[in-house]
């Protein structure tokens, strides 16, 4: 079962790229007293994520925040060089590239997928929340295409 609004986010130790390499994260303390975008998707550099979900969220970054949002996290089961090179292709430096490199956050959110018959893999599926001090407020998950996920819903929705 996915987690569901109202319930904590998972405490998982992911990587984001530091000044000096490859830096573990824990999800509770990127959540803990803030106010949070999270949204994930399949895979970087694939053509819907590269070409409208991530460029939706660098756009409307900064009205995101202007809601009062502390920061806006992007997540997906790919290793931290690669979150790192594709933020960096984006221009999302207001975004956190949050690495899940074997899925274990896509998994402990029962939000994975198994997309091994197309040679994915264990992937994230594509979704959007708000959280607030690591409760979430908001989850909207698409099925298909970025409508329930996109910056311009959640922009709305704050």
């Amino acid at each position: 079962m996915s987690i569901q609004i109202g319930d904590t986010i998972p405490n998982v130790e992911l990587r984001v790229m530091g000044k000096e390499g490859p830096e573990a994260v824990q999800t509770a303390d990127l959540f803990a007293g803030k106010k949070v975008v999270l949204f994930a998707v399949p895979g970087a550099f694939t053509p819907g994520c590269s070409l409208t979900h991530l460029p939706g969220f660098v756009v409307k970054a900064d009205e995101i925040k202007a809601k009062g949002v502390d920061s806006i996290i992007c997540t997906a089961v790919n290793d931290v060089f690669v979150m790192d090179a594709w933020g960096k292709d984006q221009n999302a430096d207001e975004i956190i590239m949050l690495a899940d490199g074997i899925g274990e956050f896509a998994s402990a959110l029962g939000l994975d997928q198994d997309l091994s018959g197309i040679q994915f893999g264990k992937r994230s599926q594509r979704y959007a929340m708000i959280v607030n001090d690591g409760k979430v407020e908001l989850l909207n998950i698409d099925a298909k295409g970025v409508d329930k996920s996109s910056a311009e819903t959640v922009l709305a929705a704050l």
